[in-house]
């Protein structure tokens, strides 16, 4: 059962995106288990050269992950809320970390989600993980930097 090895022409979240949907890393492993796998496989030595990061979101972005991650530390997240990958997200927003354009493509990609912003916590997922991406300042910001660095 090999393990997916990133390769020279695609990013770190390409990579793990990869990794996480390979046939054999779904069937032998759990989501969670797939994810800390793949991301054992990603070295300094083994990842493409650095790209371009930006970590110029808004101050109300990391907030709003940061209500997200407090909520799922206190509560448990009793409804099973989120991804790997999306709780990943929430704390690159929170630490304020620098991101990817990759990875700002899949935070205004999240635009989709929006009509489930405002379920509350307690009573579903989609107010709860809409925070953990950004919420409307993270996606908003995601949009417009997506526009402003394809122009380059």
């Amino acid at each position: 059962m090999p393990i997916p090895k990133p390769n020279s022409t695609e990013t770190k979240d390409e990579f793990i995106q990869r990794c996480m949907s390979d046939e054999t890393m779904v069937n032998e492993y759990d989501e969670a288990q797939r994810y800390r796998i793949c991301l054992s496989s990603l070295s300094v030595d083994n990842i493409i050269k650095a790209e371009e990061t930006y970590n110029d979101y808004p101050q109300a972005a990391s907030e709003n992950a940061k209500r997200a991650l407090k909520y799922r530390e206190e509560s448990g997240n009793p409804k099973g809320c989120g991804t790997p990958v999306g709780w990943a997200r929430a704390n690159q927003l929170a630490k304020r970390e620098k991101i990817s354009r990759d990875t700002i493509a899949r935070m205004a990609s999240f635009e989709r989600h929006r009509q489930n912003k405002d379920v509350p916590y307690d009573e579903g997922c989609g107010g709860l993980m809409w925070d953990a991406w950004g919420g409307d300042e993270g996606v908003s910001w995601a949009q417009r930097k997506l526009e402003q660095i394809d122009r380059k």
